[in-house]
């Protein structure tokens, strides 16, 4: 057979390393797939059951392994559904490349069936957008969309006519009149080691060695680097916050750690943002301002990648443009050793805290408290587990109840936060860590959004685990509205109830639902013990509210206004609450 310009795609794919790419046919993309059919010994292609499964399988691949993730869509619909998964791979800069379908060049501009100016459409969300509209334009624009999304930490998007898809390969069907041939690239992306000057170094030294109370807030930039944060740590006397895409930077039971920050944090860490005088801010760009330092409060040193996003939450008065490694290896050295009196006070709040969190972790509590199903979960899933969370109320509990110890890895979408994306997550870590045990951790409503792929985890035979918090709500939005002072409205899904762990059991994997406390160890113990896709379906208290770290009187004052004006579940929701402390009292 004569080699097509799809060949010369996925031949360039392989070069670059790709072997998997996620996606879903259609009649936009059969070149494409013909090329896929052709080298299905290089590239493997894994069928999902919805687009948007492709973009946060790409997404969640590339954060995962640090290498490019692809995910690919017919033209049209097929290309829209991928965009949800693909703003995920922006705002949490993931390197993603999405390859679309676009109608025949003869009748682009025609209104032809599905045609969607997909080029145009994501435009926001890449940082390398084009249409090939050559066969000689390949592979030189596979090497430069892929280039791109590595060195911007971004998305690139190829979509490709259907004609050019099928066209012979290596041609130039247009005789050229400026002084060009086509383009030759190669296959190659050096990513720089990037360190301050040191004359900023110095400088940034010289600050943090002057404060009395510093704090470190860590994030996912300072990713690898762990060990020189808690050096870093040490010397300062300085305890270390991490921000939820950080979690796994720095363990949960390191000897300086204090918490998350946030609506999901602890009140330790929230206590030494309006105390220090001086933070230390690496590889982050926590985006809730409030709970940052207040502004002229705090000197601020920030280790930031990218010289456009130092200083955009907080004022600062040094930015350190460099890789929080490098950055670190070099600033550790002039870092005077501080004594530990503040971080000693510090961790004594944290263990005042920990103290409060283990007692909401009670069994014998009916419903079922979902601090109580993440505790067995942590305390069950091995090590190496890698847990892939859902947004919402699942998160909290992640947050606060799921320790990060030996090779524990914890992946969610960050910025984005958006629905659906736990399970799709756990398919392509799985996929790329197979002898990993990997968990989602899912609300019932997002799990509902894109169920269908449970079914995709027993055709590829990959053994995730996902545990559902089900809460039969959308739990998050309704302490949302609750929180503004309104009664909650329109986020119970009510009767009757869909039975999950029967849709596992039919798609050829192993379901099973609980709603007593006693049942949740055994249960959990039996779906990751079991070879292959389990589902465990936990009917949890809908009425535990996540609440902040430190409540301000204005919350509570606003919780209090939406009884007022007829919360219709406010007796359960009282007595929940003081049923929780109750039960931090007895602890």
């Amino acid at each position: 057979m004569a080699e097509i310009t799809s060949e010369v795609l996925i031949e360039r794919l392989t070069a670059w390393g790709v072997d998997t790419v996620f996606g879903l046919p259609g009649d936009g993309i059969n070149g494409i797939m013909e090329g896929l059919r052709r080298h299905a010994g290089k590239v493997r292609f894994v069928l999902v059951h919805h687009e948007e499964t492709a973009a946060f399988m790409a997404t969640a691949y590339a954060k995962a392994t640090g290498r490019i993730g692809v995910c690919l869509a017919t033209s049209g619909p097929g290309g829209i559904h991928l965009v949800n998964g693909l703003y995920d791979a922006k705002l949490d800069h993931a390197p993603v490349l999405a390859i679309t379908g676009l109608q025949e060049s003869s009748v682009l501009g025609t209104a032809y069936q599905q045609e969607v100016a997909l080029d145009r459409l994501f435009e926001d969300v890449t940082e390398y957008n084009q249409v090939v509209m050559n066969p000689a334009q390949l592979p030189a624009l596979v090497d430069i969309a892929i280039r791109t999304a590595y060195a911007r930490h971004g998305v690139a998007h190829l979509t490709i006519p259907n004609d050019v898809q099928i066209a012979p390969a290596h041609q130039d069907p247009y005789q050229t009149v400026a002084p060009v041939r086509p383009p030759a690239t190669t296959p190659v992306y050096l990513s720089p080691t990037v360190r301050p000057h040191d004359d900023d170094l110095r400088r940034a030294a010289d600050l943090l060695n002057a404060g009395r109370k510093v704090a470190i807030l860590a994030g996912i930039g300072a990713r690898g680097a762990g060990h020189l944060v808690e050096e870093a740590a040490q010397r300062l006397g300085a305890p270390i916050v991490k921000s939820l895409l950080g979690k796994m930077v720095v363990p949960d039971d390191s000897p300086y750690v204090i918490g998350g920050l946030g609506l999901l944090g602890t009140k330790p860490s929230e206590e030494l943002m309006e105390e220090a005088d001086t933070l230390l801010m690496l590889g982050t760009n926590f985006p809730y301002t409030k709970f940052l330092p207040e502004p002229g409060k705090a000197k601020v040193v920030q280790v930031e990648l990218d010289p456009a996003r130092a200083g955009t939450r907080i004022p600062t008065d040094l930015p350190l443009v460099g890789d929080v490694g490098a950055t670190l290896a070099a600033l550790l050295p002039m870092l005077d050793r501080k004594d530990g009196d503040h971080l000693r006070d510090y961790r004594e709040r944290f263990a005042d805290w920990q103290h409060a969190m283990a007692a909401l972790e009670a069994p014998d509590r009916d419903p079922i408290a979902p601090q109580y199903l993440a505790h067995q979960l942590d305390v069950l899933a091995a090590d190496d587990a890698v847990l892939c969370c859902d947004s919402g109320t699942v998160a909290t509990w992640a947050a606060r109840h799921w320790q990060i110890r030996g090779r524990r890895e914890f992946y969610l979408s960050g910025t984005l936060a958006t629905m659906a994306p736990g399970l799709p997550y756990a398919l392509a870590v799985q996929h790329a860590f197979p002898g990993r045990q990997v968990i989602a951790y899912v609300g019932d409503g997002g799990f509902a959004m894109l169920m269908a792929e449970f079914h995709t985890a027993v055709r590829y035979r990959l053994p995730v685990k996902v545990v559902i918090n089900n809460n039969n709500s959308l739990g998050q939005i309704l302490w949302e509205q609750m929180v503004l002072g309104y009664p909650e409205h329109g986020v119970r899904f009510g009767e009757p109830l869909p039975d999950y762990a029967g849709w596992a059991s039919g798609c050829g994997g192993f379901g099973v639902r609980v709603d007593k406390p006693g049942d949740v160890p055994g249960a959990l113990r039996e779906a990751l013990a079991y070879d292959g896709p389990a589902l465990l379906d936990v009917a949890v208290n809908p009425d535990e509210p996540p609440l902040p770290g430190k409540v301000t009187y204005e919350q509570a004052k606003k919780f209090a206004t939406a009884f007022l004006k007829g919360q219709p579940n406010r007796a359960s929701i009282a007595t929940t609450l003081f049923k929780d402390k109750i039960q931090q009292l007895r602890g």
